[in-house]
């Protein structure tokens, strides 16, 4: 009878990730010269079983927030993946305390045996490379140096005037002969030149969107889709296909149709999420394209928006809420909608935006009336200070005991330090005893090593107390400004703008009259009470 070898198999995950951002080489480190490299090294190890090929193409590594590696992770989590195998580590990722936290904690922890080929690192076959922190660094580093690189580069092409975007505004094109310079798109710059028109005649912004949209002209996002670009709206607004008030809105106020480049609106750090740059440090450099709209046009225009305002009676028409509610179905603001009751006062509700202003083949209303915002957002508000106010009891109560315990603590440690000073002092006169001979080298050798088993203990004892007193020490988190505010709010009645402002991140509404309320102080209210109560506090739903 032949003996067969029994193999543990691995269930396979190959990870190929490429990014010209990271200073990828093109040819080496190509998706396709890393699929032939990996492929190769599983097909030669019997123990290997192939499950599947996971690619980013175009993802930094800096991050891992990247779509093909969270698939892969969520594999690994449902047991389909025992093992990852990478061309080298700056492939898995550059970021050395992320790329780390997984190839010790989280990969051990599930089981994963991880392998980067060039790198010479097999998970099952050596203990943790020390020197592998080290080469993420550099990786890191690598990275950073990089992206300072580009970024000045970019900087450096805005303010000569050239076009760096992945996408040009409606109505431009990159030219054919130079990606940084643009070119007029014939037809979308006549539907520009019509939007302008319209507006200057004294048609609104909203009554524009639905005219083009009734005559079936594609908006801006659905026109670059035709054309074979790989164009995506916001997230916020993934759904939106069909003009609305706001692309209206931008258009009539974007200084690229009258020949002006405009760029670094946004600012991206390596690591991070975009943020918007205020308008005076924009790049703005003049006449750098054929414009699409004449001067007068664009000047009559201009005047016609600083005007149009819709003046506000803050008896009856205040919105305490404004900018702060969105639908949480389509992603846009709430609108509000006046009524006068049977006995002639007035009263409104919140519509959502796209419905307001499109229609139901885009939206529901998501009607919420004003009242009940209110009273909802008030009565959670106070529910929060009740629960910081019982909180607040509590730790005064913990901190008396604690005092109590410190201030013992205090005199017995007073008391050690001062017998370990005055045995330091006898060791030091024995020796000097010895050496002036008034006692023997036997007597100073037994007097010394009783001390040093008294100074051992006393210099035990100090920090065993010192370790105590620690312990009982509690932060005054009751000083920090936002739990402060909270407490001078406790007999709040009535909600103004000031409050929600200072309180409220966003509201989001959804059918039914749910709403959820995300708070500027929420994620540190969280943290207190989990750590008081060592229990998870639920987000507010409601």
């Amino acid at each position: 009878m032949k003996l067969q070898k029994v193999l543990n198999l691995f269930n396979v995950a190959i990870y190929i990730r490429l990014s010209r951002e990271d200073g990828d080489k093109e040819e080496s480190d190509s998706v396709g010269n890393q699929r032939k490299l990996l492929t190769e090294y599983v097909s030669r190890h019997d123990d290997f079983i192939l499950y599947d090929i996971y690619i980013d193409d175009g993802f930094t590594g800096t991050n891992f927030n990247r779509p093909a590696f969270q698939k892969m992770i969520t594999d690994i989590e449902d047991k389909k993946v025992n093992c990852v195998v990478v061309k080298d580590l700056s492939r898995f990722g550059r970021d050395y305390i992320d790329t780390g936290r997984y190839l010790e904690r989280i990969f051990p922890e599930l089981g994963v045996r991880f392998i980067s080929v060039s790198d010479n690192i097999d998970s099952i076959k050596q203990a943790y490379d020390m020197l592998l922190p080290i080469k993420n660094i550099f990786n890191e580093q690598y990275a950073r140096d990089i992206s300072n690189k580009i970024q000045a580069t970019v900087k450096s092409k805005q303010k000569a005037g050239e076009f760096i975007g992945a996408f040009t505004s409606y109505g431009y094109k990159k030219s054919p002969v130079n990606k940084n310079k643009l070119v007029i798109d014939e037809y979308a710059s006549e539907v520009v030149k019509r939007i302008f028109a319209m507006y200057a005649q004294g048609l609104g912004k909203q009554s524009i969107a639905k005219q083009l949209n009734a005559e079936g002209i594609l908006c801006p996002s659905e026109y670059k889709k035709l054309n074979g670009e790989n164009y995506k709206n916001c997230n916020r607004l993934k759904t939106t296909s069909y003009w609305t008030y706001s692309t209206i809105n931008t258009m009539l106020h974007n200084e690229m149709y009258i020949g002006n480049m405009i760029q670094g609106k946004k600012h991206q750090r390596m690591r991070g999420k975009q943020r918007k740059v205020d308008k005076e440090n924009w790049v703005r450099v003049e006449n750098t394209h054929e414009p699409i709209i004449d001067r007068d046009t664009w000047d009559k225009v201009q005047k016609l928006l600083s005007k149009k305002h819709r003046d506000i009676d803050l008896e009856t028409n205040k919105n305490i809420f404004a900018g702060f509610i969105k639908c949480g179905d389509c992603g846009r603001s709430m609108m509000k909608n006046f009524w006068r009751r049977a006995d002639g006062s007035k009263s409104y509700s919140f519509y959502c935006g796209t419905y307001k202003r499109s229609g139901k083949d885009y939206c529901t209303p998501h009607t919420l009336p004003f009242q009940v915002l209110n009273d909802i957002v008030l009565g959670d508000l106070k529910a929060i200070i009740r629960n910081v106010e019982n909180l607040q009891e509590l730790i005064k109560k913990q901190s008396c005991t604690e005092l109590k315990i410190r201030n013992s603590t205090n005199t017995e440690l007073i008391k050690v330090k001062s017998e370990l000073e005055r045995v330091k002092k006898l060791k030091k006169s024995i020796y000097e005893d010895y050496k002036d001979e008034l006692i023997s080298k036997e007597e100073y050798l037994s007097y010394r090593e009783d001390y040093q088993q008294k100074e051992a203990l006393y210099s035990k004892q100090i920090q065993t107390l010192e370790a105590k007193k620690k312990e009982t020490v509690t932060e005054n988190i009751f000083e920090t400004p936002w739990l402060k505010r909270l407490l001078e709010l406790k007999d709040i009645e009535e909600l103004d703008r000031d409050i929600v402002v200072e309180m409220i991140d966003e509201i989001t509404v959804y059918e039914n009259r749910k709403i959820k309320i995300r708070y500027n102080f929420g994620d540190e209210l969280e943290h207190l009470f989990s750590n008081v109560y060592s229990v998870d506090m639920e987000k507010k739903a409601i």
